[in-house]
């Protein structure tokens, strides 16, 4: 075997780590970096103090910044609130809503494939004293749409259903979740933290009250996103906590301006590139999907095929133990579908709802693919994922040398 030159990796193959875990986390854009960099020195105002020209500057970066995220969702200004991330807008969004309607409405209707934010402040309402539906869904990882419009009902305030899963990647059908959920009079919320930036979003014609972004999983810093709060009809919501009143009233404290500027850029490069970036993504895709199946000819994809995401790609490797087979690859960074509770590796909840056994989830592996995925990082992965395949199938449970 040749020696490994002293680059950190083989000729005509990319640098090492590979990262594909973009459903996880992305990283900042260079170009979101550049236009944000000031507001952290000569550019270094509070937002809120428009008494002086520092706090002007920055106000209206700010404000500019709004309008990008409006404009990605087809929203009015106005209806863009700024938050820490997607977490802190879903609570916003699924408890302020709730606990404003509950003496006229209390009931919730949500999947249980939510993220986990979400099933917990449904979890939270419920023990309020909310009454909860919690939907299946079918082996490709959809809702019944007869099934949502059974359980809607005069009582019900909001339906809360997520736009894009971060573990399987489907995308569920919102126009027509948003259109039942407005023939009953309950608002339409939807976890976007996957979806926005990635697939087309209209929240006029997708009857969505309320929607939530978060940042990080779109080219921006960690630490910042949007809740949207529709305006006409008016929603109104609850707040989380009391302070001075900013961002409408729905979510007080200091804006952090750089962060705010860097989401309005990352929404604007988004919104530019979408529809190419989608068709290079689904390229890879393809190519990837190819290369895995000479390698490992029984791989399986786990969800619709039809209706998803491009970039994701949750991989069922049978007979395979995922976690092991993460200790073979080092050189590639990818996530499992499971969740580690209390460090006990349990299958994921995702994987069981659309009817795998534990074993079949436990063989499952997600890869993530984004902006900045290469060809050669595709074809580098997926014939390392094979070799890695093999060796465990035929009982050889060692960790590759570093020459290999």
């Amino acid at each position: 075997m040749s020696k490994k030159p002293t680059n950190g990796h083989l000729p005509n193959q990319p640098k090492t780590p590979v990262y594909l875990d973009y459903q996880s986390t992305t990283p900042v854009d260079p170009r979101v970096l550049e236009i944000m960099l000031p507001y952290f020195t000569e550019k270094f105002g509070n937002p809120h103090s428009t008494s002086h020209s520092h706090g002007r500057i920055v106000a209206e970066a700010v404000e500019a910044a709004r309008e990008d995220v409006a404009r990605l969702i087809n929203a009015d200004v106005r209806e863009i609130v700024f938050t820490s991330g997607a977490t802190e807008s879903n609570n916003i969004a699924v408890k302020g809503a709730a606990r404003f309607l509950k003496v006229r409405r209390d009931h919730i209707v949500t999947c249980v494939t939510e993220h986990k934010c979400v099933l917990e402040s449904v979890l939270r309402l419920e023990h309020e004293g909310f009454a909860v539906t919690r939907l299946e869904v079918g082996r490709d990882g959809l809702i019944d749409l007869d099934e949502l419009a059974a359980a809607i009902t005069d009582r019900t305030a909001l339906v809360t259903i997520m736009a894009v899963n971060n573990e399987i990647g489907v995308v569920q059908p919102l126009a027509q979740i948003g259109a039942l959920a407005h023939a009953k009079g309950a608002l339409f919320h939807t976890d976007a933290a996957q979806a926005a930036g990635k697939i087309f979003l209209d929240v006029g014609a997708m009857d969505i009250d309320l929607l939530s972004i978060s940042g990080h999983k779109m080219y921006a810093p960690k630490g910042i996103g949007v809740l949207y709060v529709r305006r006409r009809p008016r929603v109104r919501i609850e707040p989380l906590f009391d302070g001075g009143g900013q961002e409408r009233g729905v979510r007080s404290g200091t804006l952090p301006a750089p962060l705010c500027v860097a989401l309005g850029a990352a929404a604007r490069i988004a919104r530019e590139s979408m529809a190419e970036e989608g068709a290079r993504l689904g390229t890879l895709r393809r190519r990837f999907l190819n290369a895995v199946s000479r390698e490992i000819p029984d791989a399986a994809v786990n969800g619709s095929e039809s209706h998803r995401f491009v970039g994701n790609i949750n991989l069922r490797l049978p007979g395979v133990d995922a976690q092991r087979l993460l200790e073979q690859v080092p050189e590639l960074s990818l996530s499992l579908g499971s969740a580690c509770t209390s460090a006990a590796v349990e299958p994921s909840y995702v994987l069981r709802a659309i009817g795998l056994r534990d074993e079949e989830a436990g063989a499952s592996l997600r890869v993530g693919l984004g902006r900045f995925t290469s060809e050669a990082e595709i074809d580098f992965a997926a014939e390392r994922l094979g070799a890695a395949v093999g060796r465990l199938r035929n009982g050889d449970g060692k960790l590759p040398s570093a020459a290999q």
